[in-house]
Formats: C-alpha cells, sequence, structure tokens
C-alpha cells in the first residue's frame, strides 16, 4: 500500500486504534528534530505543539493589523473633526498639511486642484498643471505607491524633492478627477506596491469633500451676488 492509501485509511476508519490500542504505545516515529525516535503519542504533542506555535503566530500577526487599524482610524477621526471645524478654504489646508504631517508623520504632501473654483487663486493647490499631470491623475483606478513618479509632479515638493524615494498618488475624484494628492518619503520603504491602499482611498475621499463644499459654496455667493447686481440695474 502506498503511504497516502494508509494516511486515508486511517482517517476513515477512526476506530482502528481502538482495536489495536498496544500500536499507540509500541509504533516508534522518528522525531522531526532530532535524531531518536519517539512513541506515537508523543510525536503527536511535538505536531500539536508546532500547530499551536503557528497559530499563536498568527494571532500576535492579526493582533497588531488591528492596533495598527485602529491607530490609523483615531487619526483619520481626528482629522475630520478638524476639518468640520474649518470656516475657509485656507483652514481646510493648514488642518489637513498638519494631520499628515505631525500625526501621519508624512514627512513632504502636495495637492494640486484643477477645474474647480477658488476664491483664493494665489493658492499653490489651485495652480496650473499640464494635460500629463491630467492624464496621470484619471489613469489611477486607485492609490499608486511606489518609487517613481513624473519629474513634473516630484517638483510639486520644491526643493530636496530628488531626497524622496517613494511616493503615495492618490486621484481625487467627484463625478470626475478634480486633483491629485501626493505624499513623499525619503524612506524608500515608507510607501511600497504592496501595501494595504483602504485609508489612502478614504483620505482622498475625505480631502475631496473638504474642499469642494467651499467650491459649490462660492458658487452659490457669486450667483447670489450676480441676482442682487441684476435686481439693483433693473431697479
Amino acid at each position: 500500500m502506498k503511504s497516502e492509501e494508509v494516511a486515508h485509511y486511517l482517517k476513515e476508519n477512526p476506530q482502528f486504534f481502538n482495536e489495536f490500542s498496544d500500536l499507540l504505545a509500541d509504533v516508534e516515529i522518528p522525531h522531526p528534530q532530532e535524531e531518536k525516535v519517539v512513541s506515537l503519542h508523543e510525536r503527536q504533542v511535538v505536531s500539536l505543539r508546532d500547530r499551536n506555535r503557528v497559530l499563536q503566530d498568527k494571532l500576535l500577526e492579526l493582533i497588531s493589523f488591528g492596533e495598527e487599524n485602529d491607530a490609523i482610524g483615531e487619526k483619520m477621526h481626528r482629522l475630520v473633526i478638524a476639518l468640520l471645524a474649518t470656516s475657509t478654504i485656507d483652514e481646510v489646508f493648514n488642518a489637513l498639511y498638519f494631520s499628515l504631517k505631525e500625526d501621519f508623520s508624512v514627512p513632504c504632501v502636495a495637492v494640486r486642484f484643477w477645474d474647480i473654483a477658488c476664491t483664493d487663486p494665489m493658492r499653490i493647490e489651485f495652480s496650473a498643471t499640464s494635460e500629463d499631470v491630467h492624464a496621470i491623475a484619471e489613469s489611477l483606478a486607485q492609490p499608486y505607491c511606489g518609487n517613481h513618479i513624473a519629474d513634473e509632479i516630484k517638483h510639486w515638493f520644491g526643493e530636496g524633492h530628488e531626497h524622496l524615494n517613494s511616493f503615495a498618488m492618490i486621484p481625487l475624484n467627484t463625478m470626475q478627477t478634480i486633483g491629485l494628492l501626493i505624499l513623499g518619503s525619503p524612506d524608500a520603504e515608507r510607501f511600497y506596491p504592496e501595501m494595504g491602499i483602504l485609508h489612502l482611498k478614504r483620505l482622498g475621499e475625505l480631502i475631496c469633500i473638504a474642499v469642494t463644499r467651499y467650491h459649490i459654496a462660492n458658487q452659490v455667493s457669486t450667483a447670489l451676488i450676480q441676482d442682487n447686481a441684476s435686481n439693483d440695474q433693473q431697479t
């Protein structure tokens, strides 16, 4: 009989060792880690210990992931509260930069918006961007993490951009792509291709909502001013 057939038979006939109980004490099995033989009972104990060790390692890993996610969730909550407390677009960006740099420990942050009006056109976040950048942002179905970005985007970080070695690119979408958020780090392993992107996606959604609500408010305010001016002229 082949070993697989023996194993299958024992699984299908658990009463075998009831009928031949002496085998439990008499069968000698090579120890998996030492040059000696052990009884079947002892071999089962070794196997159970190995399996328990694997399960303990997985449990500790899951606990670590859970604690890390809880910490990130708390930071995201603080950012949401900070953005809700803002009353101007300047306060939105100040809260965003403070949170990312101080709370999330991201050393370099850059963001650009397009196709959206701003009450302060002097803000760098609304400065002109090329069609190539727009195409890159629109091509991202989800955030990108890695070591390479376009030179034009890298220059958004200003002086010292050549020392950055890993990046996260987060498309900013509403009904269409209206911007791009870039996180940079000198650490080549800070943003890597296999890392989780769920929180990055949520960050992009949060920033879009925070910025576009002022865009909408600005449109409503402009419309009211135009209506009032039109009424005054008719009067």
